[in-house]
């Protein structure tokens, strides 16, 4: 299956981006885009794309307009924004989003986030699941399996992912390749029972990972 995606930006030069990213993708074309928030719902409706990637601040009506409106109609808007500000992550959420990236998350999670709201989950930036993470109420109860389910290489990963560090910032932090951090990244996922990112990160601080050094 194509995921047909819809990019509303004011801006031409991240839509042209955004449309160069999705286009190189084999399962995914860009459906048509927007230039205002007025215009982004009234093609989304027009155009049913599978997963609408919106900006937070735009004419006619913001991004949170746009998910506000949307979501309840069914469709995985995601915020993709320059703004890292809480004061929109978590009205947007709560309006219903499928994501919530930061533009300058970069390429590599742009896709993985559009996947993402295709199976059902949400992926936000991760510097900014650590700080929601981080803002809960503690202590709070673990949740999932035993943190000693995990490898120590595993651990270490899932500290750093837990902190906000992108797959690349973990490599370097640990001096592994890209593709190894992935690996370690994908089994603590599995092992725990996590649905992403996110999920990874909230059993690591729930389950006390993060109280070791």
């Amino acid at each position: 299956m194509t995921i047909r995606v819809l990019i509303a930006d004011d801006q031409d030069l991240v839509r042209h981006g955004f449309r160069m990213v999705v286009g190189a993708q084999p399962d995914m074309c860009v459906a048509g885009e927007a230039a205002d928030g007025l215009a982004a719902v009234a093609a989304a409706r027009e155009l049913r794309p599978d997963v609408v990637l919106a900006d937070i601040r735009m004419p006619g009506v913001d991004g949170l307009e746009v998910v506000r409106r949307l979501a309840p109609e069914g469709h995985r808007v995601i915020v993709v924004t320059t703004f890292d500000d809480d004061a929109y992550l978590g009205p947007a959420l709560r309006e219903g989003a499928a994501g919530y990236l930061l533009k300058r998350s970069g390429p590599a999670l742009l896709v993985e986030s559009i996947r993402a709201a295709m199976a059902g989950d949400t992926l936000i930036s991760p510097s900014l699941t650590a700080r929601l993470l981080r803002g809960l109420p503690a202590p709070r109860p673990a949740t999932g399996p035993d943190p000693s389910v995990l490898t120590a290489r595993e651990s270490e990963v899932v500290r750093l992912v837990a902190r906000g560090l992108s797959n690349g910032e973990i490599a370097t932090a640990l001096s592994i390749g890209l593709g190894t951090v992935k690996t370690h990244a994908a089994a603590a996922q599995r092992k725990v029972g996590a649905r992403n990112r996110v999920g990874v990160a909230a059993w690591a601080w729930g389950a006390g990972l993060m109280e070791g050094p």
